[in-house]
This record gives C-alpha cells, sequence and structure tokens, in this order.
C-alpha cells in the first residue's frame, strides 16, 4: 500500500511536467510565427501601456454667462487604451491624430468629471477643442494663455514629438443657468497614474482666481461652498483621521487602559481635546515653524507620548496628573493633526475659522467612538480573561514596545536633518512674539481647567468607579 501511495503521485507529477513544458513549446512556436511578419513589415510592435507613475493634470474652470469652460492638460502616455498612431521611432503621426485626440478626450477626461450647479448635476460636455502640445509648452499658465493657445495653429506636421512626451490640452463646455451659481466638481482623475497630482484654478466672476492641489480623487469639491457646507465637509475629514491614525489611537488607549470611569476620563479626555485644539488652530494660522525639521520633530515626540503613558500605567497611574500629562501630549498631537489638515484646508473656501471648529468636532466624535468601545472591551478582558493587574502590564509593555519602534525610527530620521539657529532679525522677533502669545494661551488654559479637572480626577481616585457603577 505504501509502494503504490509513492508511485501514483510520481507518474502524475511527470506526466503534469510533461504537459506544461509540451504547453510551453507550443506556445513559444506561436509566438515566433507571429513575430516574424510584424519584422518583415518593420511595424512598431503593440507594446502594453504601462500605467505612468507620476501624472500631472492642470486644469480651468471657468463659468461665463450661460456656460462653463472647462479646460484641462494632461499627458498622453496616461490614455492607455488607445493606440495613438506613430512611425519611425515611436513618433506621434500629429497628422493622424486628430480622431484619436477627441477619443482620449471623451474616454479619459469627460467621462470621468462631473460638473453640479448648486445642487443639480449638469449634462454632459462638448468636446469645444481638441490639441497636442510639446512638453515645454508654458501656455498652461494661466486662463487667458491656455484658452487662447486653442486658437493657435496645430504643431507642425513633420515635428518628431515621441508620443510620450506629447501632452493632450482638451477644452470641454457645459451649458448653466447662471455663472453667478455656487458650482461643484467631482474629479476622478486618479486613474490616470499611480500617482496623479491635480492643479485646479477656478476663475468665479468678478472675484480672485481660487488654487486647488491634490493627489488623487478628492471626492466631491465645492469650490466656493456654503459655511455649513464646509463644516459637514471638515467634520467627516476629521472623523476618519482619527480612525486612521492609529499612532492617536494607541495613545487614546493609553489613557483608557487605567481610566474606565467617567469621572477618570472627563478630566483626562477632555483635557487632551482641549490641549490640540489649541495647535491645531495656532498652527492653522501660521504659528507654528515652518522649518523642515519640524514634522519628523512633532511624529517624535507622538511616539515618545505612547511610550511615556504606557510605562506609567506599567509602573502606576497616577489619576490626580494624568489630566495635565494628556493636556501637554495634547499640544504635542495638535501639530500632528494640522500636518493632516493643512492640504485640506484648501477646500475650506471663505470659512476658515468655521472648518477648524468643525474639524476638532469630528476629532471628537471619533474619540468618543474609540472611548466608548474600548472602555467595555477593556473592562470584559480584565474581569473575563486576565487580572487587572497584569493585563495593565501586558497590554502597556505591548504599547510601549510599538511606540519605541516607531520613536526610535521617526527620531532617525530626524537627525538627517540639520538643525540651524537663525539670524535674529525682524522676522524672528516678529515669531518669538507669536509663540509667546501662544504660551500665554496654553498656561491661561490649564490654569482654567486645573481646578475642576483636579476635583474630578480625585473623585475618581476616591471610588469614581463605584459612583459610576450605582
Amino acid at each position: 500500500m505504501k509502494r503504490g501511495n509513492t508511485r501514483r503521485p510520481t507518474r502524475r507529477t511527470a506526466l503534469l511536467m510533461g504537459c506544461v513544458l509540451a504547453l510551453y513549446g507550443l506556445t513559444s512556436l506561436a509566438g515566433a510565427a507571429r513575430a516574424a511578419p510584424d519584422r518583415a513589415a518593420e511595424a512598431i510592435p503593440a507594446v502594453p501601456h504601462e500605467i505612468p507613475v507620476d501624472v500631472t493634470v492642470q486644469a480651468f474652470v471657468s463659468p461665463e454667462g450661460g456656460r462653463l469652460r472647462f479646460l484641462v492638460r494632461a499627458p498622453l502616455e496616461a490614455m492607455r487604451d488607445i493606440e495613438f498612431p506613430r512611425y519611425g521611432l515611436g513618433y506621434l503621426d500629429l497628422e493622424a491624430a486628430g480622431p484619436f485626440l477627441v477619443d482620449a478626450a471623451q474616454l479619459w477626461l469627460a467621462d470621468y468629471v462631473t460638473f453640479f450647479e448648486e445642487d443639480r448635476q449638469l449634462a454632459q460636455p462638448r468636446i469645444v477643442a481638441t490639441r497636442v502640445s510639446i512638453p515645454s509648452d508654458r501656455s498652461f499658465t494661466s486662463y487667458e494663455t491656455a484658452l487662447a493657445h486653442f486658437d493657435d495653429p496645430p504643431l507642425d506636421p513633420g515635428l518628431q514629438l515621441p508620443w510620450r512626451q506629447a501632452l493632450l490640452d482638451v477644452l470641454l463646455e457645459y451649458d448653466i443657468e447662471s455663472d453667478e451659481s455656487r458650482f461643484s466638481i467631482d474629479p476622478a482623475f486618479a486613474h490616470l497614474g499611480l500617482r496623479t497630482v491635480t492643479v485646479l484654478r477656478l476663475r468665479p466672476p468678478d472675484r480672485p482666481e481660487r488654487v486647488f492641489q491634490y493627489v488623487g480623487d478628492p471626492g466631491l469639491v465645492r469650490l466656493d461652498p456654503r459655511w455649513h457646507q464646509a463644516a459637514l465637509r471638515f467634520v467627516s475629514l476629521g472623523f476618519t483621521h482619527i480612525l486612521d491614525g492609529i499612532d492617536h489611537l494607541l495613545f487614546l488607549l493609553c489613557l483608557v487602559i487605567p481610566l474606565r470611569t467617567l469621572w477618570g476620563l472627563v478630566p483626562v479626555i477632555t483635557s487632551f481635546t482641549i490641549a490640540h485644539s489649541i495647535t491645531l488652530i495656532a498652527s492653522a494660522f501660521g504659528i507654528a515653524p515652518r522649518a523642515l525639521w519640524f514634522p519628523p520633530l512633532i511624529e517624535t515626540l507622538i511616539a515618545l507620548s505612547i511610550v511615556y503613558m504606557a510605562l506609567e500605567n506599567i509602573v502606576g497611574a497616577r489619576p490626580r496628573k494624568r489630566w495635565l500629562l494628556a493636556f501637554g501630549f495634547g499640544l504635542v498631537h495638535g501639530f500632528g493633526f494640522s500636518f493632516a489638515l493643512s492640504e485640506s484646508l484648501q477646500f475650506a473656501g471663505g470659512h476658515l475659522l468655521a472648518s477648524l471648529l468643525a474639524f476638532n468636532v469630528g476629532v471628537e466624535l471619533g474619540q468618543l467612538v474609540v472611548v466608548a468601545i474600548a472602555v467595555p472591551v477593556v473592562e470584559l478582558l480584565f474581569r473575563k480573561v486576565v487580572a487587572e493587574r497584569v493585563g495593565t502590564i501586558i497590554g502597556s509593555a505591548l504599547l510601549a514596545h510599538t511606540g519605541w519602534h516607531w520613536m526610535t525610527d521617526r527620531g532617525s530620521d530626524l537627525l538627517a536633518y540639520r538643525f540651524t539657529w537663525p539670524a535674529f532679525d525682524g522676522a524672528l522677533a516678529a515669531a518669538l512674539m507669536r509663540w509667546g502669545a501662544l504660551a500665554l494661551i496654553v498656561v491661561g488654559a490649564a490654569w482654567v481647567i486645573s481646578g475642576p479637572f483636579g476635583k474630578l480626577a480625585a473623585k475618581a481616585k476616591g471610588g469614581g468607579r463605584a459612583a459610576l457603577a450605582d
């Protein structure tokens, strides 16, 4: 029985390998047969179009009377499923490319953008004009020169332009009711490359031009939002950011493990919220340092906050001072929040302060969700699985281990920057005054909350859990 069992798989394996080798040989012969006439005809081989790594899209939006003009420039190589006519060593056949440009404009650009006038979706656009431009063309530096570029003579048909270097310029027009309406756009150009950067300029009538720059697909962008529209967007942004930020979540878990009562959590979470709100708003108004070493410094300190709070949990947390530690580390986390927020403030329109406050609201909602889930889960583990002290040590040790690796990695990145003392001039003096004002705000906020939060912390230490259970 054993001998038979060993022979049967061996024969099957040999038969399977023979079939694979035979199939490979047949496909190789067929490939050689197909390649022979191509070489004889000296045609350009059909090479699969690879997805470009970095793609830059330039666009203008201009409501004018009863129409909205949308001017777009994108690399021709990003239109991957269209075989543009070529000759020689891959030069674009400019004479025969016309119909292919229209197809590319429709399939790769017009079909991937949606405009709204107020809340009404606009109908499909008209492709008014398409043309090819060379990489050195600078017409898209302004709306006027970009629009006039479509009236320029086409490129010389004899120009030897490699098709991968060509740019496709497209002019689309949408019918609108009024150029005074509020418009929104949902551009989905991320499919053009592995990393697609879009620079979008809005030219509202009788108002300054606004510039948007984003990576990938931003979703629905209200080009001139009302305050409540901007607020809703930033509430959602804050909520998702706290749930995606694993370092912030681990810090919250460090706070939750030893303090699982209402009286213990309220001062700690609230002081953390107040602190990160102060530095987040201050950073949005330009008070934070702009040096390249500042972001890696903040990221290193955030990791350090996890390590410190986890180690304190291990040696024994002090509830009376926990709110003060949360306040201090909250100042650091606020700068971290500002890095994520900085690229999104361009979607706030003229409602910067409302958007900042809304982002904070979203962060707090996310924190409440995390705490509401973490507290009963940790409490259940300590009751059913492991003793509270042992569980606190094990959980905090894991958090400290993770934070330590982050801290050392980020610290290495920080040490790669060279710090130089700034020259004492008017700009430095103004910055010092701003930082001094920020320090006064921080000290004042800490003094205001020290009284009530100290009492709550004392109540937590004196049996807040029993009061909550009652």
